[in-house]
């Protein structure tokens, strides 16, 4: 029984059924246990499960990042980066614990170094003013891709940025 529905079951009634184009993240937060976490993106619904649990959800075509980290006695066991774009329904995808139905993977990192190094790029694109959320989807596979063999991503620049728009809203 997912979250949700046990949380529903608890309290006698029916859990509400989700929109089927949305996609649901179950994000957990233990302190210094298992944290998820959403980096960027814009959701448009959040159901709080309890203290700890609290549900997202993203509609088709969203880009979002989630950030899941868990440690044990022993330090950390995962520290994990996704950025993803919420598929619609019947949409090809990709399995991710916790996203549900699932994503188009645009990036991934795994390891606290990468995934810093992660969140200090999107820091960067923060920082020139532009949302995470609006950059090109083919920019953060062009990050997983050049992470995955060892050199630096080209930045994401604002000219960049503008010829991605512009391209979208022609529909190229």
């Amino acid at each position: 029984m997912s979250g949700l529905a046990a949380v529903s079951a608890r309290a006698g009634r029916a859990p509400p059924t989700p929109p089927a184009d949305l996609t649901k993240v179950e994000l957990v937060w233990i302190e210094k246990q298992i944290e998820h976490w959403i980096r960027f993106g814009r959701e448009v619904r959040e159901q709080v499960l309890d203290r700890r649990r609290r549900i997202l959800f993203f509609p088709s075509g969203a880009v979002f990042a989630l950030v899941r980290w868990a440690a044990n006695e022993h330090g950390t066991m995962l520290s994990r980066l996704d950025i993803l774009r919420a598929v619609g329904p019947g949409e090809p995808c990709q399995t991710i614990p916790t996203v549900t139905p699932g994503g188009d993977i645009l990036l991934r990192v795994d390891g606290w170094p990468r995934v810093e190094r992660m969140l200090q790029l999107i820091d960067a694109i923060e920082a020139i003013g532009i949302d995470p959320a609006e950059v090109a989807p083919d920019y953060w596979r062009h990050v997983h891709n050049r992470l995955a063999v060892g050199e630096t991503p080209r930045a994401y620049t604002t000219q960049r940025h503008r010829a991605f728009l512009l391209a979208r809203r022609i529909g190229a």
